[in-house]
């Protein structure tokens, strides 16, 4: 058996993976959404974009269902707190997405400009409201999340809904939208003939320097951020009990890790760089590839900005969760680490070979020929 810290190290770094594959995936997806109505200005554009999307989507989300698995199994006193503490924003967050598919389901199904202009304004919603509250959550993450825990480990939440709207909350939710909008924007312009690509083209030069600037601007914000912080000492081998450890909040604290670390900082100049790519580059297919590269160094900054803490608590911060006090049970993490190992290769090379499958660009005459089979619609 693989020892106790090191699977609770594994499985967090596991946790990132699927993290990335999601937004790597799905927020392609989710970008394009956001911005179906920028790039399509009729209806047969509109629907070039979103048959770039149409035959990947579902499988992208496999990712996301992957993740909150990943969570409830092995991270369950992390996955108790967090539906506690982000109750309604998950709520509003399950109802955007849940338009996605009703709107792919229902939009082509009558040829009238109303019916479809208003589900488009639902695929545009239920990708800009998930981009955005993506960050929202992460920005909170920062901040602490006002929850501590009862002697029985109950989770209980300290805050209220608006609360989670602090304004660097927002601004990270400013991040993951631009960012997002950003992949998207490269997607379409790789996978969508002119003018619906030029037009997605232009959009992901200016969301990848948006997305640059406010990701400097949260860097420089977070300096000023008290972090948590584990003092005394503390077994990271022992059963999970998020109420055995002291901490406490010291200013700038989520960067501490870069000073223990110094290779770290690749991860933030590496973001950058990417983000610039995406704004310099010519070639769409490498723009593209920049593109994804940001969103993952993007996540993988925040990662190890935040690391041992999953879930910081801002009541209390020794009741915050960590890598080490959150977990389920040896056993359970190992045989997990097992499925996961035969597993996961398998839904990464499915999902390869399904984007090679359906590469190839989308232009008008498919989108008016495909109309006519269908009927006109």
């Amino acid at each position: 058996m693989i020892d106790y810290e090191l699977l609770r190290e594994l499985w967090w770094l596991l946790l990132g993976v699927l993290l990335i594959g999601f937004a790597v995936t799905d927020g392609y997806d989710l970008g394009l959404g956001a911005i179906l109505r920028l790039i399509g200005r009729d209806d047969v554009e509109r629907r070039m974009a979103l048959e770039a999307i149409e035959p990947n989507w579902e499988g992208n989300q496999v990712w996301f269902i992957l993740g909150g698995g990943a969570v409830f199994a092995a991270w369950p006193l992390l996955y108790a707190a967090s539906f506690s503490a982000f109750y309604f924003a998950m709520f509003l967050l399950l109802v955007a997405l849940i338009l996605r598919p009703v709107g792919f389901a229902f939009r082509n199904r009558l040829p009238h400009a109303r019916w479809r202009g208003a589900w488009d304004w639902a695929l545009t919603i239920a990708g800009a409201v998930p981009s955005l509250v993506f960050g929202v959550a992460f920005g909170n993450l920062f901040l602490g999340v006002p929850f501590h825990f009862t002697d029985e480990l109950l989770p209980v939440f300290d805050g209220s809904f608006l609360g989670l709207f602090h304004p660097f909350a927002l601004l990270a939710g400013a991040v993951s939208l631009s960012m997002l909008v950003m992949h998207g924007a490269s997607y379409a312009a790789m996978r969508v003939e002119d003018p619906v690509g030029a037009r997605a083209r232009r959009i992901a030069r200016i969301a990848a320097l948006a997305a640059a600037a406010a990701f400097a601007a949260g860097g420089v914000w977070l300096r000023t951020l008290p972090g948590s912080a584990i003092v005394g000492a503390w077994s990271t081998g022992a059963p999970s009990d998020p109420l055995a450890k002291q901490a406490s909040a010291v200013d700038g604290g989520w960067l501490a890790n870069y000073a223990l670390q110094p290779w770290l900082i690749a991860l933030p100049a590496l973001a950058f760089a990417a983000l610039l790519a995406v704004a310099l580059l010519r070639s769409r297919r490498w723009s593209f590839i920049a593109s994804g590269t940001a969103v993952a160094c993007i996540i993988l900054t925040a990662g190890a900005s935040l690391f041992p803490f999953l879930l910081p608590s801002a009541t209390d911060p020794a009741h915050g969760l960590t890598v080490w006090d959150a977990s389920s049970s040896q056993r359970t993490l190992g045989i997990m680490l097992v499925a996961a190992a035969i597993f996961l290769p398998l839904i990464l090379a499915y999902s390869a070979w399904a984007f090679r499958v359906m590469r190839g660009t989308v232009t008008r005459a498919h989108v008016q020929a495909q109309g006519e089979h269908e009927g006109g619609y």
